[in-house]
């Protein structure tokens, strides 16, 4: 590999933690031609014995450490539980691998910021798996706003709930919220002042210390508010985003697998009558059409992009900064939501 010294060729990965989310990623990697996986990692045998069966040959190991310490490994992936995300990246670029980790990028803000600057500093990749914002749908969402499309954005509402999976390592915010987070700030691409958040731990019990269902509000500058649902307890998993312009509205539905993006020619137009000195609403109501939007899978199109970044030094489109700027939106929305919706600066 080029950028590494270590001459032209594949990069060469290491993947750490075959949980949840791991096997996703394993899958797109190997499919990659511009990849080598090098090793898997996981504490648990059954896990790695599953993954053994699907790849024959593939090299699985018991100790992250082996994976950090490999010299023959250009990047690590990091998929393991938010408590050590900054232990495993912070070594893993130690050690001159570049790295991409599963989100939130870290646990705390000023574990975010160390990563970044170490990063910088070691003049290595670091990118955040903020998987939707590599989606057809969201790209195309980014360019109907960037453009003027959609005029003056007026809200985003954002619903994300679904029976489960509940964790007691850490509550439904820095679980789901990650996700709708990246996709606010990747399309709206303005910075926010104030958020609150309220939630609730449920179900009732002395022994459970999260919270499963959370609302969080975010205001902008401009007086433009974002709206957050997140809900571990949902009779139905619902993935929804609204956007509402001045010029047009947007539905952004995850699950609707044939149109996830749907526009409306709808909305109300201010208009003053002179002669009466007052204000007349007016309402809109075109028509709705649906973009065709790039089916190919995010997670694909993610991984594809880290590889490379790593070959060539490029700027990934989740680098560290945004990641650090997820963490921060999600510890202050935990700030507020400790001390009952305070209202908390940001």
């Amino acid at each position: 590999m080029s950028r590494s010294g270590k001459g032209a060729g594949r990069v060469r990965v290491g993947l750490i933690g075959y949980g949840y989310w791991g096997p996703n990623l394993l899958r797109n990697f190997l499919k990659n031609p511009e990849c080598e996986v090098v090793a898997v990692a996981d504490c648990d045998e059954n896990r790695l014995a599953g993954a053994a069966r699907l790849y024959p040959g593939l090299r699985t190991v018991r100790s992250a450490d082996e994976v950090l310490a490999d010299k023959g490994i250009d990047a690590v992936v990091i998929s393991t539980p938010i408590s050590t995300h900054f232990d495993l990246a912070s070594r893993a670029l130690n050690n001159g691998k570049h790295v991409l980790v599963e989100k939130p990028m870290a646990g705390t803000v000023t574990h975010a910021e160390r990563l970044v600057a170490l990063a910088e500093r070691r003049q290595l990749t670091l990118m955040v798996d903020h998987t939707f914002v590599y989606s057809g749908a969201v790209k195309t969402i980014k360019g109907l706003v960037q453009s003027g499309d959609v005029g003056d954005v007026y809200y985003y509402d954002s619903v994300r709930v679904n029976l489960g999976l509940f964790q007691q390592d850490t509550n439904v915010l820095w679980d789901l919220a990650p996700h709708d987070f990246s996709i606010m700030s990747h399309v709206l691409g303005a910075r926010p002042t104030t958020m609150w958040a309220v939630g609730a731990r449920l179900p009732h019990s002395k022994g459970w210390k999260t919270e499963s269902l959370a609302y969080v509000t975010i205001e902008f500058s401009d007086g433009m508010l974002a709206h957050f649902h997140l809900n571990w307890l949902s009779p139905v998993k619902v993935r929804r985003t609204l956007i509402g312009g001045s010029k047009r509205m947007i539905v952004y539905d995850h699950l609707d697998p044939d149109n996830q993006v749907k526009v409306f020619d709808k909305g109300v137009e201010m208009h003053s009558e002179a002669e009466r000195y007052q204000l007349l609403v007016q309402y809109r109501a075109g028509d709705m059409w649906a973009p065709k939007v790039d089916q190919t899978e995010a997670l694909e199109t993610a991984c594809g992009h880290f590889l490379t970044c790593v070959a060539t030094g490029a700027k990934p489109l989740s680098d560290g900064q945004a990641g650090l700027e997820n963490v921060q939106l999600l510890a202050a929305a935990d700030r507020s939501l400790s001390r009952k919706g305070k209202a908390i600066k940001l």
